[in-house]
């Protein structure tokens, strides 16, 4: 609907991309405007499988505030609608071009403009890449937290328009608790900023948490103040191995309830460890139902893993391997960081949910999720942040198979259904995208749905901004 308004509207307005580059090219200079179908093309989608995209009439690389501003007004006089991008490695298609847009690539605007011990902040343009920013500040004897599994590639801006989360969470939280204050450029070109510099502030609304996830729905994020913590010692890892699911998500809960705060507590089921095996020949044992990963940064780590071995014994651990220091730790790491790449080997395409569910029920879901997988005669491995419920159920599929293509994608659903029936939500840290527009409408309900229209229509009345994304 959103989609067929704004066509409706540059039909109306006979705008073609000669126009259009002509008037962007009035605020930017020549090597900013690419235009070239092959190279535009390119351009077109996020990482996402089953999510349409459409063809960008062009795509602009700015590098200053003031062309993004030029870009957003062109946009608004000539009704065209614009999709922001950073690295393109979101799972939602929430960077999908649509047909004749503008695609805003941000990735150039990659300075970090401060860094304050004092104070605990970094401010960054949103082209700087999550791990270059955590080795900038690494120099001050500080940390930013998020780390997403792309965190090599995936840029500042990204992350807060997915509000992306990472293997930490369970500890030190997503990236929404770390942004304090944003630049953005509205639909129409105006700067706003919101939020604070401060360790404190409640002055109005909270208009930065807002754009925080908004997908580029609501504006561009052209400048971020970001929160800062003391860097933490060198974690040690926990390697527990379980004959059951069910008896890994007894020892999450085990590890949590007995006040716990692990700095990484992470899950691999059978499908995912064989995976694992099968592409890198790691020696995890074949028998090996799941496979949990603890970690802690405090002071006394080794303590810590104790007292946490102890825990997945009780629930039934059939082996517990402490790491002794760093080098072991990542070791024990290495089999969860490639767990996505062996679970695409096994049929050469995947498509990864990202169900979040309360940690109480998260054995439930695991054991639905198989039943899944037998119901569609699939391979689904689930790798999970078991410390704060958040699920990545991963469907393995031939995408040159159109009978399998359509089971992947019906058993993705009731993946998610089963999610919200056991009282968490489509989505933890990916974001909505196209991927789960439908199934945004069912979590948020007619009237929550209504109230978040009206939102995107105060911000944007044009319906220019990433136009087809959320809902």
């Amino acid at each position: 609907m959103i989609m067929s308004r704004i066509e409706a509207r540059r039909d109306e307005d006979t705008v073609t991309a000669g126009p259009l580059v002509e008037r962007l090219l009035g605020g930017l200079p020549p090597e900013a405007v690419l235009t070239d179908p092959g190279v535009t093309a390119s351009y077109a989608n996020d990482m996402a499988s089953f999510c349409p995209a459409g063809s960008p009439a062009v795509v602009v690389l700015p590098r200053t505030v003031e062309q993004v501003q030029h870009v957003m007004r062109t946009a608004t006089a000539l009704r065209v609608p614009v999709v922001p991008q950073g690295a393109r490695t979101g799972l939602s298609g929430a960077a999908n071009a649509t047909d004749g847009c503008i695609v805003l690539s941000l990735t150039r605007m990659d300075r970090i403009l401060e860094i304050s011990p004092v104070d605990r902040i970094a401010v960054v343009e949103p082209g700087v890449v999550n791990a270059a920013l955590s080795r900038a500040v690494g120099e001050h004897g500080l940390s930013y937290p998020p780390d997403p599994s792309s965190w090599e590639t995936c840029t500042i801006g990204g992350n807060i328009g997915t509000a992306s989360g990472g293997l930490c969470c369970v500890k030190y939280g997503v990236t929404a608790e770390y942004v304090l204050g944003l630049d953005v450029v509205l639909a129409d070109g105006r700067l706003m900023s919101t939020g604070r510099r401060t360790a404190k502030g409640v002055a109005g609304y909270d208009l930065t948490r807002l754009f925080v996830g908004s997908e580029g729905s609501l504006g561009i994020v052209v400048r971020a103040v970001l929160a800062l913590r003391p860097k933490p010692p060198e974690q040690l890892v926990l390697a527990a191995e379980f004959s059951s699911g069910a008896a890994a998500c007894d020892a999450v809960c085990r590890v949590m309830a007995g006040g716990h705060v692990p700095s990484l507590l992470e899950l691999m089921d059978r499908t995912t460890v064989k995976a694992v095996n099968d592409m890198a020949r790691m020696g995890l044992p074949e028998s090996t139902e799941a496979l949990l990963l603890a970690a802690f940064d405090t002071t006394d780590p080794a303590a810590d893993l104790a007292a946490v071995g102890a825990l997945c014994e009780a629930a039934g651990a059939t082996q517990v391997v402490p790491a002794e220091d760093a080098a072991e730790s990542e070791l024990l790491l290495q089999a969860r960081r490639m767990s996505l790449v062996a679970l695409e080997a096994v049929k050469g395409t995947t498509m990864i949910d990202d169900v979040c569910v309360p940690r109480s029920r998260l054995g439930e879901f695991i054991d639905g999720v198989e039943r899944i997988s037998e119901k569609y005669r699939l391979t689904i491995g689930v790798v999970a942040h078991a410390g704060d419920g958040n699920t990545h159920p991963t469907v393995c599929f031939d995408a040159g198979d159109p009978e399998e293509s359509r089971r992947a994608r019906e058993s993705f659903d009731e993946i998610m259904a089963l999610g919200l029936e056991l009282g968490g939500t489509i989505t933890g840290e990916h974001g909505v995208g196209v991927l789960k527009k439908e199934w945004l409408a069912r979590e948020l309900g007619p009237v929550g749905l209504e109230m978040q229209r009206a939102v995107k229509k105060a911000f944007d009345p044009l319906d220019i901004l990433n136009p087809g994304k959320l809902f």
